[in-house]
């Protein structure tokens, strides 16, 4: 199987500046795997890849205090 990139790239949607988003540690499952980082400017970034009714909650959350669970 293979492993989820550690970063990736996106321009912000607030600046259009490049921001890195990082991947978070979540459990050993692969149904999500959820990146978040900040710009410079201060606007958080957010992405997950994996299954899509677990993406849709992270990228909902909106006090980034979502967690996976099964």
């Amino acid at each position: 199987m293979l492993k989820a990139p550690r970063t990736l790239t996106f321009k912000c949607a607030k600046c259009a500046k490049s921001v890195q988003v990082f991947l978070q540690k979540v459990s050993a499952c692969s149904h999500i795997q959820p990146y978040q980082g900040i710009c410079k400017c201060g606007e958080v970034k957010r992405h997950a890849t994996g299954q899509k009714d677990a993406v849709q909650s992270y990228l909902e959350s909106a006090d980034g205090s979502w967690s996976h669970h099964h």
